[in-house]
């Protein structure tokens, strides 16, 4: 439970923090941009990497960037909660020792 707890202060954390780019887009063009942008651009890693289906036409778009697949979608929050989790899982084993 006290996992849940952690994973979830550490979302919220992440979703104030990309926040202020909704009301004002050129917060986006800051560093806090990249950190936005990390888990959004990790599909391409993965789709290097070799796994398949990430992305649409199978990344052959001419000079355009692929948009993710419903499957690389799902994909990509799998992993990054997976990410979390496990995160918030060190926490509290080194917190509550």
């Amino acid at each position: 439970m006290k996992t849940l707890k952690i994973m979830a202060l550490i979302i919220g954390i992440y979703v104030l923090l990309c926040l202020p780019a909704y009301f004002w887009p050129r917060y986006a063009d800051s560093p806090m941009g990249v950190l936005m942008a990390i888990p959004f651009l990790s599909v391409y890693l993965f789709h290097a990497i070799g796994v398949p289906g990430l992305l649409e036409h199978n990344g052959a778009c001419g000079w355009g960037w692929c948009a993710p697949t419903l499957f690389g979608w799902v994909f990509i929050a799998a992993v990054w909660l997976l990410v979390v989790w496990l995160v918030a899982s060190l926490v509290v084993r080194v917190r509550y020792r």
